[in-house]
């Protein structure tokens, strides 16, 4: 039996975020979808501080990110995690706005696995999602927290 996919998704226009849900479940994937308001609900959530102090490390995961969020914002969120050595394994995928090749390279330059232009069109936007947990679905995503071998004297 596989293995159960989380993906962590960050973002605050609350239509995109029924549409990333709505998508993931309706995937042939057995995706667990968790929905973060924005940039520091995410960096809570992965440092288990506040409510998700007490929450399950995953054991496949990956993070949807939207780079324009309240608090902080999506490259700060990226810059963070990848700088991070516990949680920098952890693929991250960009959403953005925009297609502008300076600010694509800045996302990739941070370490984000791939950018991901969010269509105008929601038909797009949905069948875009359902392709992303596809292949979240057939990837052998890393476990949340790596498995560190035991030291040996």
């Amino acid at each position: 039996m596989a293995r159960p996919v989380t993906v962590l998704f960050a973002e605050d226009d609350e239509g995109h975020a029924t549409l990333v849900k709505r998508n993931l479940a309706r995937s042939a994937v057995a995706a667990q979808a968790v929905h973060l308001r924005d940039g520091q609900e995410l960096l809570d959530y992965i440092h288990r501080r506040g409510e998700w102090k007490t929450r399950s490390a995953h054991d496949q995961v990956a993070i949807l990110l939207d780079l324009n969020m309240p608090r902080v914002g999506g490259l700060d969120v990226l810059q963070q995690l990848k700088e991070d050595t516990r949680y920098s394994h952890i693929p991250v995928f960009v959403l953005t706005t925009t297609d502008n090749p300076v600010e694509l390279d800045r996302c990739y330059q941070r370490g984000a696995s791939a950018c991901l232009v969010k269509p105008v069109d929601y038909g797009s936007f949905s069948d875009m999602i359902r392709r992303l947990a596809e292949f979240l679905g057939s990837a052998n995503l890393p476990p949340e927290t790596p498995h560190v071998p035991p030291h040996v004297h």
